[in-house]
């Protein structure tokens, strides 16, 4: 593990309904290369208003963020949405797969979003990442001929296209049984320990968190534990 992939430098938020409400109080914490990084803690504690703020869909707070060493503070929309489709890649509780694509095509959108490829390197590509997850033999179907935890997969898949410096997750196993959970869980830890992927997971799995690199307990908008 080597260098700092994102970087949280006294992120405070306030939401102003109809007075000043500080949801996160004075965010510290650095994730390295290759580093598989849960936060935990109860609901409303603001674990999900830190991963919008993490992951630039969200810009109205207070304190820097880093990302690959650039920060993200005042910078256009156009920008974030290019670092966000190059260097950020995401899983979120429902797949959010297109029905009327097959699998390998769902795979391959941020791909061709992002044009650095030709459409038959991106689908080249496209396939490695099923291969990686095991799920190649399903690539020409539709999303809906897959099993819940196949789906979460190719979301996995997708998320990993453009060979992002970081893998966000919003409770990525909270809809998968225990044994769909225990795949994803694996995936997540092979691609830290063999591909040196860093993964920031938020999640209400203790069990899931007490396996990863690094515990950050939250509560109240700020953290408690790490």
């Amino acid at each position: 593990m080597e260098g700092k992939i994102l970087e949280a430098a006294n992120i405070s938020k306030y939401f102003k309904d109809p007075i000043n409400i500080q949801v996160l109080k004075e965010i510290n914490f650095s994730i390295l290369k290759g580093e598989f990084v849960s936060i935990i803690g109860k609901s409303g504690c603001g674990k999900s208003t830190l991963l919008y703020i993490l992951s630039t869909m969200d810009t109205d707070y207070e304190g820097d963020l880093m990302i690959d060493g650039i920060s993200m503070k005042n910078k256009k929309e156009a920008e974030l949405a290019r670092a966000r489709n190059e260097k950020i890649g995401f899983v979120f509780q429902f797949h959010y797969l297109l029905n009327e694509f097959t699998v390998l095509r769902n795979v391959m959108l941020p791909g061709l979003k992002m044009g650095k490829y030709s459409e038959k390197e991106v689908e080249h590509r496209a396939f490695e990442k099923l291969k990686i997850l095991g799920i190649e033999s399903e690539a020409l179907k539709w999303p809906n001929q897959l099993s819940g935890g196949q789906k979460q997969r190719v979301a996995i898949a997708r998320a990993l296209i453009n060979d992002p410096i970081i893998v966000m997750g919003d409770e990525p196993t909270g809809n998968l049984d225990k044994q769909n959970s225990e795949i994803v869980f694996n995936i997540f830890k092979e691609l830290a320990e063999v591909y040196n992927q860093s993964l920031l997971i938020v999640t209400h799995d203790n069990e899931f968190a007490a396996r990863t690199h690094r515990i950050i307990e939250m509560e109240d908008g700020r953290i408690i534990k790490m």
